[in-house]
């Protein structure tokens, strides 16, 4: 009988995890920063899927979740494309999605950035060139910024986003110069 409640009083063997990503921590305040300097705000995204296996959302959430917790950093995903300064598509483009995708883009307001995020979106992945998908976000819409992977990890986004934060800089130095 004893065996049965000795579990009870003896100590359990446990992992030692972190709960701290050191990379992605310097990651995420470096693009903190980048996102005030660029917008004097924070950042709202928009996400859309447009045809996706699920996998790139998947790496979206995981952004959202008390490991990553984007949120202390600035981002916040937005249920309105009207409230979003960035729209992020996921998937191949399909046929049944093209009217959507180009809705959400022109309900933003100006300026708009579109980042397309996994190999589908980049470029039509395995679904390229079949029968139901348009191929890539850039088929439909105009993109900004591509971020491959299938899917791409969450430090790959939070280096893709900072690497956008850059072309506005220098797309607004540029016509701040007169420069094209």
């Amino acid at each position: 009988m004893f065996k049965q409640f000795s579990h009870l009083f003896t100590p359990r063997v446990t992992e030692n995890i972190s709960f701290r990503d050191d990379e992605f921590e310097a990651l995420g305040l470096r693009l903190q920063d980048e996102v005030a300097s660029v917008f004097d705000r924070s950042l709202s995204i928009r996400e859309v899927d447009s045809g996706s296996d699920n996998a790139t959302e998947i790496e979206l959430v995981n952004l959202t979740t008390p490991y990553y917790d984007v949120e202390r950093f600035g981002i916040s995903f937005v249920a309105s494309p009207r409230h979003a300064d960035v729209l992020i598509i996921t998937g191949a483009v399909t046929h049944n999605m093209e009217i959507a995708v180009k809705k959400t883009f022109e309900a933003m307001p100006a300026p708009k950035f579109v980042v397309a995020v996994g190999d589908d979106a980049c470029n039509g992945g395995i679904f390229k060139d079949t029968y139901a998908v348009n191929g890539g976000v850039d088929k439909v819409i105009p993109v900004d910024l591509k971020i491959p992977g299938n899917p791409p990890s969450p430090q790959d986004i939070i280096k893709g986003l900072l690497g956008l934060m850059a072309a506005i800089k220098t797309k607004s130095h540029r016509s701040e110069t007169g420069r094209r």
